[in-house]
């Protein structure tokens, strides 16, 4: 492997977003399986597990349910969008090129890269909850400068992570997930012994509708959020690995954390309701830890998390250099690093709510994301090959040029599916409601069906819009 573009663990990868060349491809769908478990080994998928009892009254059935159908659901469709780098060797979101069109793309790039700077705030805020519990332990009072030092620290270690790219990720996801899944297993099993059994078995069942609404919740804080990110590390495997392999190892890995996580969740909330909106999910779940175990359950939650935020930040590097700025991905890592700092600065000095701005954020960005899926799902399904030396250029008369830069037959269905998908969704904290689409008063709409309604709406218009509009005559141009 060229060591100079791709690094190797512990150097910095200086490839950014320029397709991988065959003979620098190398592992198999098993690297991605360790990847995936890291990065959902974090203490939120509790939190959101509590909250499908406690917010949307589901029983313990109908929890375990809507946790294996939405989580491993929305992680075959990021393993189905994933194979979009195994055959291109591009990212994700520039493998959209050849979709949206080289201008057309800018749209889905930017609603990409705003989703991963929130969820790498969401997660490096909730890690910093994590040792500021630590040093609470301790004995250390948590002032302001405390707070930022531990912000800074997570953000810092996520960012250099994110900065040395993809063979250091690949190494630490793997090495994470042994050590601290562990760890996380063993708090799983000490969570469980305090679960009030006899409360979990009375909770009444939840009619058709929580259970769609809890659906949908479900799958827009796990798959849904990681749909344009698949790609960006698929692309460093062999052409020859074949895509069933690669979706099962996607969700694999990224279903069996969540499932025992989010279940988990679902059990403690029998015993604490108020866990599913806690403004400190890491300090809640811990109160109900034996005290020896709480250090170690804490550095747990942080390692997990971290996990997470490495990806993101790896992957909203490259949104950054898709979107055409001019900056080494070095310093797209960077700018972003310093976006999340001051963004977990915010929740953590400023705000008081952590989790109703949480759910919220899901909600609307759901609706871009699965639009944006919907129509390259289509695309990808009757693809036979992509230009990739036309992938990177941006020149007029390019192969992804269209007409004037702009491939209508797809952008015009994804905004099309955005607009669909906001009328059936409401976002709101409490009863501030920050935004309500005139048909969030139907079924659909009281269901929180939004993501579903883009979805479904960008798919089918996009396979109308190419039969009118037709596609580039493409090569395989390596």
């Amino acid at each position: 492997m060229n060591d100079q573009t791709s690094g190797g663990v512990g150097r910095i990868e200086t490839r950014g977003i320029e397709p991988v060349p065959d003979n620098e491809r190398r592992g198999g769908p098993g690297s991605l399986f360790w990847m995936w478990f890291g990065a959902n080994m974090g203490v939120l998928g509790i939190t959101m597990g509590a909250a499908l009892v406690t917010l949307y009254g589901l029983d313990l059935a109908q929890a375990l349910l809507v946790t294996i159908a939405g989580s491993c659901g929305s992680f075959a469709l990021v393993g189905w969008l994933s194979t979009t780098g195994r055959r291109s060797g591009a990212p994700g979101l520039t493998a959209s090129r050849a979709v949206f069109g080289v201008r057309g793309n800018w749209g889905p790039t930017i609603v990409s890269w705003i989703s991963f700077v929130g969820w790498e705030t969401t997660m490096c805020t909730t890690a910093g909850f994590a040792l500021l519990a630590v040093l609470g332990i301790l004995g250390v009072p948590v002032t302001t400068p405390v707070i930022v030092g531990c912000i800074l620290l997570v953000v810092t270690i996520a960012a250099v992570i994110g900065l040395l790219g993809h063979a250091t990720i690949m190494w630490i996801q793997k090495w994470l997930t042994w050590i601290f899944g562990a760890l996380t297993l063993a708090v799983v099993v000490l969570l469980a012994v305090t679960v009030d059994w006899p409360a979990v078995g009375a909770l009444p069942a939840g009619g058709p509708s929580s259970v769609l609404g809890a659906l949908g919740y479900i799958a827009a804080g796990t798959g849904l959020s990681w749909v344009a990110a698949g790609a960006d590390y698929a692309r460093y495997l062999p052409r020859t690995v074949s895509s069933a392999g690669l979706i099962a190892a996607v969700v694999g890995g990224a279903g069996i954390p969540l499932v025992v996580l989010i279940t988990t969740g679902s059990l403690m909330a029998g015993s604490d309701p108020g866990l599913a909106s806690a403004s400190d999910p890491v300090a809640a779940i811990g109160a109900s830890l034996p005290a020896w175990m709480l250090v170690p359950y804490l550095l747990a939650a942080a390692a997990g998390l971290i996990a997470a935020a490495d990806l993101s930040l790896y992957s909203s590097g490259l949104n950054l250099l898709t979107g055409g700025i001019r900056i080494t991905r070095m310093a797209a890592v960077c700018i972003d690093g310093v976006l999340v700092l001051a963004g977990g600065l915010y929740i953590t000095v400023v705000a008081e709510d952590f989790y109703g701005p949480f759910t919220t954020f899901l909600t609307l960005l759901a609706v871009g994301l699965t639009a944006w899926a919907g129509v390259c799902a289509v695309d990808l399904a009757t693809r036979r090959v992509y230009d990739t030396a036309g992938l990177t250029d941006t020149a007029r008369g390019s192969t992804y040029w269209y007409t004037g830069g702009v491939n209508w037959a797809a952008l015009g269905p994804w905004l099309i599916a955005i607009a669909a998908g906001l009328c059936f969704t409401t976002a709101a904290v409490g009863d501030d409601v920050w935004f309500a689409g005139p048909l969030a008063g139907t079924w659909l709409g009281e269901n929180s069906m939004g993501w579903l309604v883009a979805g479904l709406t960008g798919a089918a218009l996009h396979a109308v819009g190419r039969r009118l509009v037709g596609r580039p005559v493409e090569t395989e141009r390596l």
